[in-house]
């Protein structure tokens, strides 16, 4: 592709925070009607580079240009203004507020003009428009809430919204990492609908299926520096990984060789009406036990009715053979029942809180006497922690929000790991994660399962479910329809026909 044909380009991105160079010398470039995925490890610069485009942070070096003419942008707006949009990873919608009022917000239309009246009705009739385009009428209303809608929908508003603008060009930040298979065909509808007008789309994935399904070309960075930019239909996956990492990764996931324990965990008819019914499952100690379905099978919802975020109609909950109850998420806690939960902003972590007190934080008995917490032990047990996952930061009292999803991510295990879990719940554990976390977090997990510890493991990736689990339960319509065990478990085909409802 020749210079002029590219309708955004980045070139030599330079950016620094406290003296720490978080960007040297990063590129990109994108052609009218071209998806380019942009990858990396978690920390690589990714998230910092469009903000810098989007004008959220300033560049100490380097140029942006848009249709061949640099652009410096002060604000999201002034980028906006000019055709570039941005669905942002970690949703920050205003949950009081309805869909239309997110999907047009700042860009109301007034019944008088001068007065602040908004004519809702035109803004009900243009964001149902969109809804019937991209075939969400069906699940969203215009009027609804957005506290009311979960997180795929959500998800699914933000991409619309991002299309609502017109723009030139449109930056997906891991825009798949919530959606369901349907709800993820609707996205590359829209994106093929995107590209056939000429819009050119930066699209941020961990997901290689994906990557070589959608992309024109790749561009890896690597440490905050370009590594290189390849044409999708001529790279490999291993070679896009050795880019990313810098090194050989061994392939597949870690073989389990862990002899099963007892049972330690067994729920008993659980039932919470109009949600899942009727849901009896074991896990044994050093198990990895996988749940699996599509979004609204209910799997979240049994699990978090478990720890005590929601409350059963009825079910018996049975720990090591013993009856116990669970009225909150303290009760589990202290059982040592631990659950990373996928909605890390929501249930997982104080964003405006260090590192530090976000790792400790269910964790006092383990560094505190007679009431006064152990400060150098605190700090000395979060430390080792964070490293053990691998979490790219400055320092341990750097606020959680300031790192990126996958690093919030791994502070999330942090934290379950210090609580020493007797069953750990990991709810979409490598949801935004880089490819070279994920074979940390694959073999912390078999570290965890070989000393007898019970892992319940929600993922909507199936080559992870299949890679990893000892069993699988599968659901559907908030009901089990089936238990694999085996070769059975690690049959892709087994898994969805009974995650679709099948027997």
């Amino acid at each position: 592709m020749e210079e002029k044909e590219y309708i955004l380009e980045a070139k030599g991105i330079c950016k620094s925070f406290s003296g720490v160079s978080v960007l040297n010398g990063a590129e990109l470039s994108v052609a009218p009607g071209e998806l380019h995925a942009l990858m990396g490890e978690n920390g690589a610069g990714k998230s910092t580079l469009m903000k810098i485009i989007m004008g959220i942070y300033t560049k100490d070096a380097g140029t942006v240009l848009l249709d061949g003419k640099e652009a410096d942008f002060k604000s999201a707006r002034d980028a906006l203004d000019a055709g570039i949009s941005m669905i942002h990873q970690e949703l920050s919608p205003i949950p009081e507020m309805t869909v239309a009022e997110n999907v047009f917000l700042g860009r109301e239309r007034h019944k008088i003009k001068g007065l602040p009246f908004v004519d809702k009705k035109a803004l009900n009739d243009s964001t149902q428009a969109l809804l019937e385009e991209y075939e969400l009428s069906e699940f969203i209303k215009p009027d609804m809430k957005m506290k009311n809608l979960n997180i795929a929908q959500t998800q699914m508003m933000e991409i619309i919204k991002a299309v609502s603008y017109n723009s030139k060009v449109i930056i997906m930040d891991e825009p798949t990492s919530s959606l369901s298979e349907k709800e993820t065909e609707t996205l590359f509808k829209i994106i093929d609908s995107l590209k056939a007008k000429k819009v050119g789309i930066v699209y941020i994935s961990h997901r290689m299926e994906e990557v070589f399904q959608l992309a024109d070309r790749v561009s890896v960075l690597r440490d905050g520096k370009f590594i290189g930019c390849v044409r999708t239909k001529e790279a490999t996956p291993e070679e896009l990984i050795n880019m990313m990492v810098g090194r050989e990764l061994e392939g597949g996931y870690p073989r389990s060789t862990v002899k099963k324990g007892d049972v330690v965990l067994e729920l008993k008819n659980f039932n919470r009406k109009g949600v899942f019914e009727n849901v009896n499952l074991t896990v044994q100690a050093g198990e990895i036990l996988g749940m699996a379905g599509l979004v609204g099978a209910g799997r979240s919802e049994v699990m978090r009715a478990l720890v005590g975020y929601d409350k059963l109609d009825s079910g018996e909950i049975y720990l090591n053979g013993e009856k116990i109850t669970i009225s909150h998420p303290r009760d589990a806690i202290r059982h040592h029942i631990i659950i990373a939960s996928e909605d890390r902003k929501a249930l997982g972590l104080f964003l405006d809180r260090s590192i530090r007190e976000n790792i400790s934080i269910q964790n006092f008995d383990l560094m505190s006497k007679g009431g006064f917490i152990n400060k150098p032990k605190e700090k000395n047990l979060c430390q080792d922690y964070a490293a053990q996952m691998a979490t790219k930061m400055n320092g341990i009292e750097d606020a959680a929000g300031s790192l990126s999803g996958g690093n919030q991510q791994k502070v999330v295990l942090a934290k379950c790991m210090l609580s020493a879990p007797k069953v750990l719940i990991m709810d979409e554990p490598t949801r935004g994660i880089d490819v070279g976390a994920k074979a940390k977090i694959y073999n912390i997990m078999l570290d965890m399962a070989k000393r007898g510890i019970a892992i319940i493991m929600i993922s909507s990736e199936m080559p992870e479910l299949i890679g990893m689990s000892d069993r699988v339960i599968v659901m559907c319509g908030g009901r089990i329809t089936g238990e694999l065990l085996g070769e059975e478990a690690k049959s892709q085909q087994t898994i969805l026909k009974l995650a679709l409802g099948g027997d």
